[in-house]
């Protein structure tokens, strides 16, 4: 039987709705992206297209990224 396969997509979002996250380290060695890569699919991708609550935080000089709550449908966030 075989195994669906799982896009590389699919791997970044279910590791960055872990409690802990992900280092951008992480989600390079899985997906073998390069870091701007990476960010324009977090801005563009999780972000816009999916609308999930990405948040990230800076940890020793990295970056950490993860998936909170979801946002309210028809609630934008405002920005500065």
């Amino acid at each position: 039987m075989k195994t669906p396969h799982v896009s590389k997509q699919q791997r970044c979002i279910d590791i960055l709705k872990r409690p802990q996250g992900a280092m951008l380290a992480e989600l390079a060695e899985i997906t073998g992206w390069q870091a701007h890569s990476i960010r324009g699919f977090l801005s563009g991708t999780v972000k816009k297209k999916l609308g999930l609550n990405l948040v990230s935080s800076e940890e020793l000089g990295s970056r950490r990224y993860a998936v909170c709550q979801p946002k309210r449908p028809g609630r934008k966030s405002k920005t500065t």
